[in-house]
């Protein structure tokens, strides 16, 4: 059973904005340091991605996955599983939920749970997790605070 990390970040940006980055999956290699590359697989009636294929690269873990994503109607909430297990993953479910803050800004959570296929320590996982949560969030608030960056 893998267990859940949550980590969270302020985001000097509306909610909506942060939302836009998130749901831009075809964007996510310009910004995200291990992805390689990302295919939309599945979209719903409205446009949103069902399911998303991602080819990441971070060193020491290369993986090729497929993620089903729901989505809150507000988009206050982004939330996604494995769909089959993967060379590195058994499982993995995560989700960003997004909060308005009154200055502005919004608080960014991050969830995330990881069941690996191949052994690994729990200090060292834990550590991993902590690792890859943090650059994920400090990777969306420079995408999304970035003078210029679409709107």
């Amino acid at each position: 059973m893998a267990d859940s990390s949550t980590q969270s970040i302020v985001v000097g940006a509306s909610p909506d904005r942060v939302a836009a980055v998130i749901c831009d999956f075809a964007s996510y290699p310009e910004w995200t340091e291990a992805v390689r590359r990302v295919e939309v697989v599945e979209e719903y009636e409205d446009g949103y991605a069902s399911q998303v294929r991602f080819t990441i690269d971070a060193g020491v873990m290369a993986d090729e996955y497929v993620l089903a994503y729901e989505y809150a109607e507000d988009l206050s909430r982004v939330e996604w599983h494995l769909v089959a297990p993967s060379k590195m993953q058994k499982s993995q479910r995560g989700a960003y939920d997004i909060v308005g803050n009154p200055d502005g800004t919004c608080t960014v959570t991050y969830t995330l749970e990881v069941e690996l296929s191949v052994g690994m320590l729990g200090m060292f996982r834990r550590k991993a997790e902590k690792m890859i949560m943090d650059t994920a969030l400090k990777q969306l608030k420079r995408r999304v605070e970035a003078p210029g960056a679409a709107q």
